[in-house]
């Protein structure tokens, strides 16, 4: 079989491939061949007046308050390959969890990414928050980066909303093949998750309602914590294909699952970190490493280790830390999260994100 041009590795790197490859900007809304630096208007163009047609004239695009943009509409079949992305509204404010990410697949109506912005590059709580892994990477200054290959047939389009009150100016690039996709195949998948505070004796969903044959690939959490001490005894679990009261995969702790063990502690500190394939990469602690407020950003990728499923999957993790006598404590934290998987199509409906009062950070 000749090479799709899919699937890079440094292994397949010198392979020729039919593939054609593509990319849409704003400086090439369509991304069509030969059609980049057209534009006689945009956000640059004022400062591009003395250069004339070629000079930076549409290097991003503006989005009302309360308004949807096209980023992307890509006829198949092909694949995504990377995006970056990164932008301002008008009080400079990056913490893009009012810019709301979706993603479409081969015409099904509703989204199979629906995700805020931050959250979806692994950074929930805005700030500084830089990630050096291989499928996300953030870099200063709010450069947001994936390499998640995301493969359509029919086609694909990418929108971002903005729910902000400002109007957003966004830059973006998105890095795309034109190619035979193979049979087997699935379709990328991303759906956002915020509770807080939590419910006392709760335990938090990060996905269910999932139906298909499919893997499970990613998590990105955000954690912030409402009470004194250490939070992270909870276990991760995994319920697959029918399983009900008890799980096939269930680990040993919040922080065991990111690739850390006791307590990320270095000396009485929370030590950040970030690999890649996972991270605890970012700690806002305004009281000290065990008081109370303090938040932290954590991603862990299944790219070597993929969960799959073939009927259905849930995916759950306890909130837990200590109390007197040697208890364990169930917390009330604020907790938000992004699953990442493949599956085929159809999909179901992800229920409604929550408004932007809700999705706000404090």
């Amino acid at each position: 079989m000749a090479f799709n041009g899919l699937g890079m590795t440094l292994g397949n790197l010198p392979r020729l491939s039919a593939a054609v490859s593509r990319s849409i900007s704003a400086e090439n809304l369509t991304g069509a061949k030969g059609a980049g630096a057209m534009a006689t208007e945009g956000t640059g163009a004022q400062a591009a007046r003395d250069l004339g047609p070629g000079w930076k004239i549409s290097p991003s695009v503006q989005i009302e308050p309360g308004h949807t943009v096209v980023l992307a509409e890509i006829e198949g079949p092909g694949a995504v390959q990377s995006i970056w992305i990164t932008g301002h509204d008008d009080t400079k404010t990056r913490t893009y969890r009012n810019w709301i990410l979706r993603m479409y697949w081969d015409g099904q109506d509703h989204p199979s990414v629906e995700c805020p912005l931050s959250d979806f590059f692994a950074r929930p709580w805005g700030g500084c928050q830089q990630v050096n892994s291989l499928p996300v990477a953030v870099n200063p200054n709010t450069g947001l980066n994936c390499f998640w290959e995301m493969p359509f047939r029919a086609g694909a389009r990418i929108t971002l909303e903005n729910r902000s009150a400002s109007q957003a100016t966004c830059y973006y690039q998105i890095n795309y093949t034109l190619t035979d996709v193979a049979e087997d195949a699935a379709y990328f998948h991303a759906r956002f998750r915020r509770v807080n505070p939590l419910p006392y004796k709760e335990v938090y969903t990060i996905l269910d309602g999932v139906r298909g044959r499919g893997h499970y690939v990613g998590t990105v959490m955000g954690w912030g914590s409402n009470t004194s001490g250490w939070w992270g005894e909870g276990e991760i679990k995994f319920y697959l294909d029918g399983d009900t009261e008890f799980p096939t995969i269930c680990g040993t702790g919040t922080e065991d699952y990111f690739g850390g063990s006791y307590n990320w502690d270095a000396d009485g500190h929370y030590a950040t970190y970030s690999t890649p394939f996972m991270g605890m990469h970012y700690v806002h602690r305004p009281d000290g490493a065990y008081r109370s407020q303090h938040r932290h950003s954590m991603y862990r990728w299944h790219v070597m280790d993929p969960i799959r499923f073939s009927r259905d999957v849930r995916v759950t993790i306890q909130a837990l830390g200590w109390r007197s006598e040697g208890r364990y404590l169930p917390l009330q934290d604020d907790i938000c999260s992004v699953a990442f998987w493949y599956q085929a199509l159809p999909t179901a409906p992800f229920d409604p994100l929550p408004d932007a009062d809700y999705l706000e950070i404090i």
